[in-house]
């Protein structure tokens, strides 16, 4: 997807404020209102950005590299997540290897000691998905990976 030099100032807008919301946005692009706000994101900048567990806008690794500083996205990228989610990032293959299914992440996951359903699992992944962490490839059964080097990312789960 090509992106307007506006759309790139706004992405870089939400990389540098996240997380951010509706009111922030609106007030820094000189939109009417968070309606205004929601629309530019979902049809100009859809792919790059993702609302957090407290509906928080914020900017997937991809958008960060887009409009980064050129360090090749080698920053930390931490989000809140579960104790699960922060096991899954642990077991799940990296950027470069092959996808595993939902199964063998399950069985990976349980060979840490913890004990989640498929369907769990299944949900973890895309709620990692959904927050640029983890690649879904997809295949006749869906596979996924790391989609950025685990060194990269912290699960803060707020568990001690």
């Amino acid at each position: 997807m090509s992106l307007s030099e506006e759309a790139r100032e706004r992405l870089a807008d939400i990389v540098e404020l996240q997380p951010t919301k509706n009111a922030e946005l609106q007030e820094r692009w000189g939109l009417a209102g968070g309606s205004e706000v929601h629309q530019y994101l979902e049809s100009e900048l859809g792919e790059y950005y993702y609302r957090d567990e407290n509906s928080m806008i914020c900017a997937t690794p991809e958008a960060e590299e887009l409009v980064g500083d050129g360090d090749g996205g080698t920053g930390e990228r931490s989000v809140a997540g579960t104790e699960l989610q922060r096991r899954i990032v642990g077991v799940l293959p990296g950027p470069d290897d092959e996808p595993q299914s939902v199964v063998a992440t399950l069985h990976d996951v349980e060979a840490t000691g913890a004990e989640p359903s498929v369907d769990d699992v299944r949900s973890a992944l895309h709620t990692l998905t959904d927050k640029g962490l983890v690649e879904r490839v997809r295949e006749t059964v869906p596979t996924f990976r790391l989609a950025i080097e685990r060194e990269r990312i912290v699960i803060e789960t707020g568990e001690n």
